[in-house]
């Protein structure tokens, strides 16, 4: 047995042969035709090879509705004339099926199996043609091609499954010719091949007018922890990422957008040829570090919530799309090795302002006050209170006041 046969079906081969188990076909019967002793796939007048179980006659007469043919010296036969595609001529030779005789002795004739080899000859693997659904069985859909029977697996009706096939019947489809076998009277069609190629045709059209940076409406088609999907239109659909949902912070997609939700988004790359796109919906929302102006100060106490945890420290949200940087070195008066060890994931907390950098977005904190005490806290408490302690000092106390005694009243006075 050579390799080829040893070689395993693909799915589609496997899919139609499981589908045509069992289920008989339409065919049109082109087996030998001609009475015992009649001819048999005999050469035909100039040298042109007659198709097994047909004859060929030469056309001696056109009489009404039936063309005579000489099929020999000594038999003669009749054709009717509406068999003939083109208007028959003394003269024309063509082949003929035997039908029986007459009482006359005339031979029945007709064309219809030349037509349908014909017919055979003008289907090719790949072509695009339309057939009429005349039944249905288990395995798909039965159907003619003119005088041809097709078949259709269930999977190749639509572009998903197709639970009611019934619907399909008397109906006239577009589909693509998927194998042609004149031997086993067998043409198998596949409409989901031409509904993927016009989709195809369709993205391929609508990629070609998107570019980077250009706004568009779309639906969400589902959601998932990482962002959501959306239909752009004309068969294709664009990654809408968690991180490019909100210039807040997003934990749960589903909090911000919904299936069947329309939005507008940007497209911020196309790659692979319009296969995967990414887009974003924050970058058409007002950016807030634009407009922070002069509201956050160094050394400016303010309160935020932790939205991300990092091996170097935590992001801290000041306020939707406004973020701050609180390293681990200054997260507690003690050394931390972890993050995770002092602070969770939502937690709010005050911390205090290092740095701003409205230009580069970027903004340090630190959760300790000046003195290095946790803000807060009742070390920090005590601090203030020094702080103000030598402020009175150093403008209301006359010279020669001990100083050691105003920090003692100072630690010991009650907040």
């Amino acid at each position: 047995m050579s390799s080829k046969n040893n070689q395993p079906k693909d799915a589609l081969s496997a899919e139609i042969e499981a589908a045509l188990d069992g289920v008989e076909l339409q065919r049109v019967d082109l087996q030998d035709s001609s009475p015992a002793g009649g001819p048999r796939g005999k050469q035909a007048a100039g040298g042109r090879k007659t198709p097994r179980g047909l004859v060929p006659g030469l056309i001696v007469g056109v009489h009404g509705d039936d063309v005579i043919v000489e099929l020999s010296p000594t038999r003669q036969g009749i054709c009717p004339r509406a068999q003939f595609d083109v208007e028959p001529k003394v003269g024309d030779r063509s082949d003929f099926s035997l039908g029986g005789q007459d009482p006359d002795g005339l031979w029945i004739l007709s064309r219809r199996e030349i037509q349908a080899l014909a017919a055979w000859d003008s289907i090719e693997k790949g072509s695009r043609v339309e057939a009429k659904v005349t039944g249905q069985n288990t395995g798909g859909l039965e159907l003619k091609l003119g005088p041809l029977p097709g078949f259709m697996p269930a999977s190749q009706v639509g572009l998903g499954r197709e639970d009611n096939l019934a619907q399909y019947i008397g109906k006239n489809l577009e589909c693509l010719v998927l194998e042609v076998d004149a031997d086993r009277r067998r043409i198998l069609l596949s409409r989901r091949a031409l509904l993927e190629s016009e989709r195809e045709e369709a993205r391929e059209a609508s990629v070609g007018s998107f570019t980077v940076g250009k706004v568009l409406r779309g639906k969400v088609t589902r959601v998932e922890t990482f962002g959501a999907f959306v239909d752009l239109g004309g068969g294709v659909e664009g990654l809408l990422h968690v991180s490019n949902l909100s210039r807040g912070h997003v934990a749960d997609p589903n909090d911000v957008v919904k299936r069947g939700q329309d939005l507008e988004v940007m497209i911020l790359k196309i790659e692979d040829g319009g296969k995967r796109i990414a887009l974003g919906t924050k970058q058409l929302e007002a950016d807030p570090w634009q407009s922070l102006g002069g509201k956050y100060q160094i050394d400016q106490v303010v309160s935020g919530k932790v939205v991300r945890l990092t091996d170097f420290g935590a992001f801290v949200e000041l306020e939707p799309g406004v973020d701050g940087l609180l390293h681990v070195s200054v997260m507690a008066k003690e050394r931390v090795r972890r993050p995770q060890d002092v602070l969770a994931g939502g937690q709010e907390l005050s911390v205090r302002i290092v740095t701003v950098d409205s230009a580069r977005q970027r903004m340090s904190l630190s959760r300790l006050d000046p003195r290095g005490a946790i803000i807060g806290s009742e070390d920090s408490v005590d601090s203030a209170v020094i702080d103000e302690a030598l402020a009175r000092t150093q403008s209301n106390t006359p010279q020669g006041t001990n100083l050691g005694s105003l920090f003692k009243k100072a630690f010991n006075k009650k907040p």
